[in-house]
């Protein structure tokens, strides 16, 4: 499980933007939002450089 739903709503980020930054697709990113699926350890500090936070900030 992870929290990217919960920061992307703290910094007021869209999972389009978030999509386009990372250059994956929207439902793939939604994925990760939902917890559908859960991003590579890659990925996922990608994401956190992308928000400016740890990367334990997008975990549970």
């Amino acid at each position: 499980m992870n929290r990217i739903k919960e920061v992307l709503k703290e910094k007021g980020v869209k999972q389009v933007w978030l999509s386009e930054k990372l250059g994956k697709s929207y439902n793939m990113v939604n994925g990760y939002v939902t917890n559908k699926r859960q991003p590579s350890i890659e990925v996922l500090y990608e994401i956190a450089k992308l928000l400016q936070v740890d990367a334990k900030e997008l975990l549970n």
